[in-house]
């Protein structure tokens, strides 16, 4: 089956869509932050071969609308746990990016994983702890400093008054850009997300899983990856040489002919 045409998943009030292409055992791409499942598609193609690769625009991404409530990380796995449930993929394995490797954890952390996800290709994965420094913490400071004032106001007026602080040119300054660049559902979701570290799953995921990192990533750097093969009991880190963020983009073929050893090797 080519990815000529969106499908739909239903999951309570939300739908979701998603591409299909490949033959072979199942295996789900997750996209990152921002991202969509065209992103992936190109990935998915050439491994299409030894895959049936099911591709989901998240929801609030692509042309998923966002989630008619205000979602955690695990409200996401929620979503696909029912989805690999609902389609029969189980066991399935995954290939996630950034966000998605958020996603991927906490569903891989969960009792009785196994009997639904096989091996795990994490690359870039976010979720870590990071690093912060000296400007971070200035930042959150001056930012906090800001909205105080606000924050006393009536409710009625709260949130238009903190919506005409977002615009000023000093917040913008201090401020997340992917924050500024979100409303409603989706910046609850951003800051919900951004601020729960999972460091602490990291022992509790059993599964065969490969770390691929780019040397040059600045979003999730390479400390992460390092952080998260060494917490997990069976995992392995490969490196690719200049390669950033987008490592399956920025180096594809190298990418991909890991990503094949990985999946048709018998474990």
């Amino acid at each position: 089956m080519t990815p000529s045409q969106f499908h739909t998943f239903r999951y309570g009030e939300n739908k979701i869509y998603y591409q299909v292409t490949g033959s072979g055992p199942p295996l789900i791409l997750l996209h990152g932050w921002g991202s969509k499942s065209n992103v992936m598609i190109p990935l998915a193609r050439k491994l299409s071969d030894i895959r049936t690769c099911y591709i989901p625009d998240l929801p609030g991404f692509g042309q998923s609308p966002p989630p008619t409530e205000s979602w955690s990380v695990d409200d996401y796995a929620d979503m696909l746990q029912t989805f690999i449930e609902e389609q029969q993929l189980a066991p399935v394995e995954l290939l996630v990016h950034s966000f998605g490797g958020r996603i991927a954890l906490k569903l891989c952390a969960r009792s009785g994983s196994t009997d639904r996800i096989g091996k795990v290709l994490i690359t870039a994965g976010a979720g870590m702890e990071p690093k912060r420094s000296w400007r971070y913490y200035t930042k959150k400071y001056l930012a906090n400093g800001l909205k105080w004032p606000f924050q006393l106001l009536p409710a009625s007026l709260r949130e238009n008054a903190l919506e005409w602080l977002r615009a000023t040119t000093l917040w913008k300054k201090i401020g997340s850009s992917d924050y500024q660049q979100l409303s409603g559902t989706m910046r609850e979701i951003f800051v919900k997300t951004v601020t729960e570290h999972l460091d602490h799953l990291l022992p509790e995921i059993p599964q065969e899983t490969l770390l691929i990192w780019g040397t040059e990533d600045t979003a999730t750097p390479l400390y992460q990856g390092k952080r998260m093969k060494k917490g997990m009991e069976n995992a392995a880190l490969v490196t690719i040489e200049g390669a950033g963020h987008y490592a399956f983009l920025d180096r594809s073929n190298h990418f991909v002919r890991i990503a094949r050893a990985f999946f048709t090797a018998e474990q």
